[in-house]
């Protein structure tokens, strides 16, 4: 057989400080966002008209923070991971900058961690990857770790190393938007009156509604942002026969999650950083998608008096309402209906 196509690489296919430049970069369009609003149902104002975008400073309204995410993400998994095991979680990730329709978005990776398991059938890489808007911007900066199969259980590991990453992002490292003015915020357009001052640390908020994930939307949004990860697509060849249905992409629970989001935090207007996210559990086509939220931090912005930070810790749990309040134990043991954890900070308006 020819030898052109590509299978991924493997464990021990990756050196540490490796450059990754990311094929395909992906033109956002209106239908893409079309498509994200359909899969998820986000409805935070700034992303939702260009006249409200307008009215705080903006050129438009920006796509949605997490589609950009996905986008940037997606680039990176036929070169990381391709023959992934799991996606085991986030760092130091910033938003650097809105994303528009029309932007084109590319990705670069370095590795920056490489650590064989016990078992030597897999091994976790930590890469940091970067989105560029048009070629130049950098827009997204980010960390994340994933299991990858091993193609050959006795291949020897040159050089190991786990990096040392922050608990979280330091309030003054956030960026906002360029333009922005929360001054001329219209709450009763955005949906909600309560603003930064509103919120206090240790406060939960039960977002109250449920989403049941279709197996035909999750095929669709990885498809989206051209997520080519095999476990989420060949049930047949990954084992999952057994399962009847199909692994589901953890970004895919995180934007259901945002979204759950908006009923109590309704002006939590954009992710400014993701602090540190873990898939606990796997979450399957056919499962319930509840969410609650803790205020963990507020913080102010030097300078302005328009906009604030609120760091957000969001627990996802699956087929259980978010009035339980499902968390890890004493132990750190999460039960194990819990499959997404969270800790990112937000930009809020206030009231000056």
């Amino acid at each position: 057989m020819s030898d052109k196509t590509n299978p991924g690489n493997f464990f021990e296919d990756f050196r540490l400080e490796q450059e990754l430049r990311h094929a395909t970069p992906r033109t956002i369009t209106q239908g893409d966002v079309a498509l994200y609003t359909a899969l998820y149902g986000p409805r935070f104002a700034v992303q939702s008209a260009d006249s409200f975008a307008k009215a705080i400073g903006l050129k438009a309204a920006p796509v949605d923070d997490l589609l950009a995410f996905h986008v940037v993400f997606g680039k990176t998994v036929p070169d990381v991971s391709l023959n992934a095991v799991a996606n085991l979680g986030y760092a130091e990730c910033r938003f650097l900058a809105p994303v528009f329709p029309g932007d084109t978005i590319n990705t670069v990776s370095r590795v920056i961690g490489l650590k064989e398991n016990s078992n030597k059938k897999t091994g976790v890489v930590y890469v940091r990857s970067q989105g560029y808007r048009n070629g130049s911007d950098l827009v997204l900066d980010y960390v994340r770790w994933v299991m990858v199969r091993k193609r050959d259980e006795s291949a020897a590991i040159a050089e190991e190393r786990v990096p040392q990453l922050k608990d979280r992002v330091a309030p003054e490292e956030l960026a906002v938007p360029a333009g922005l003015d929360f001054s001329r915020y219209d709450w009763a357009l955005a949906g909600s009156p309560h603003g930064w001052e509103d919120y206090q640390p240790g406060e939960k908020i039960d977002h109250v509604d449920g989403m049941t994930i279709e197996e035909a939307e999750h095929m669709l949004a990885t498809r989206l942002y051209q997520n080519t990860a095999k476990v989420h697509f060949d049930q047949h060849r990954q084992g999952q026969e057994k399962l009847g249905r199909r692994l589901i992409y953890g970004g895919h629970v995180i934007s259901l999650a945002r979204a759950l989001s908006f009923n109590g935090l309704a002006n939590a207007a954009f992710i400014a950083a993701i602090n540190g996210g873990r898939h606990v559990n796997p979450t399957l086509a056919g499962h319930t998608i509840y969410a609650w939220s803790e205020v963990l931090e507020k913080a102010e912005i030097a300078g302005r008096k328009d906009v604030g930070a609120l760091r957000i810790r969001t627990i996802a749990a699956k087929d259980q309402p978010a009035t339980q309040h499902p968390d890890k134990d004493a132990s750190g043991k999460y039960p194990d209906t819990v499959v997404l954890d969270l800790d990112y900070w937000v930009f809020m308006p206030r009231r000056g």
